[in-house]
């Protein structure tokens, strides 16, 4: 069975669902700026999951005028209100996590806003399990920049990405890191994979 000696997570869909909790602050901040657009939904928010924010942004608002003005507004309400909505961790995440911890390097790397992985480790309690992170919204970088920083800062031997989305597994191969695809998530018929787990815990067989 292989080894890793690293194992670096992609957030949403993968370790939890936050998105009930996104389309709040996205509608929050709507109604904020006053502005007359469509309210967001979870539908839409779901087929959305793993695009970095901008590319969200042009989905939902598209309007370039107010672009800057209603980023910061949602950092800001994001920075504020997800300590408080939180999300759903998937079933056996803590447990796992806490288990792969004793003998691995745990990082994630996800396209979220830069306060999006503080808020998740303070709402799960996770964060004594995680050597760092690496977000988006805090380097402008796309994720397989930000995976290859890590992988380099960290000098990993042998680490596994794990994520729920074609676009994770096209980001871990960019990389030149071995994806795991989280089937669970998100994502739908991700094909270009090394390993696919059911659950979180599958992790525990693959990595021997």
């Amino acid at each position: 069975m292989s080894k890793f000696d690293s194992l670096l997570f992609d957030m949403d869909g993968t370790l939890w669902d936050a998105v009930d909790s996104y389309a709040k602050v996205w509608n929050a901040t709507i109604a904020e700026l006053r502005l007359t657009c469509p309210e967001v939904t979870r539908k839409k928010l779901e087929e959305l999951m793993g695009t970095p924010l901008e590319g969200i942004y042009r989905q939902l608002i598209g309007n370039d005028e107010i672009k800057e003005k209603f980023l910061a507004s949602l950092s800001e309400n994001e920075r504020r209100l997800m300590p408080v909505l939180g999300g759903r961790l998937y079933p056996g995440v803590r447990e796992t996590i806490a288990e792969l911890a004793k003998t691995k390097k745990l990082f994630m790397v996800s396209n979220c806003d830069a306060s999006g992985v503080p808020n998740f480790l303070s709402y799960t309690g996770l964060g004594e399990f995680f050597t760092d992170f690496t977000t988006y919204g805090g380097t402008l970088c796309e994720k397989d920049v930000n995976i290859k920083a890590l992988v380099e800062r960290y000098k990993l031997n042998a680490p596994l990405y794990i994520g729920d989305t074609a676009g994770d597994a096209k980001s871990s191969h960019l990389a030149g890191v071995p994806f795991a695809w989280a089937s669970y998530g998100f994502g739908k018929n991700v094909e270009e994979h090394e390993f696919v787990i059911n659950s979180i815990n599958g992790l525990i067989d693959i990595c021997g």
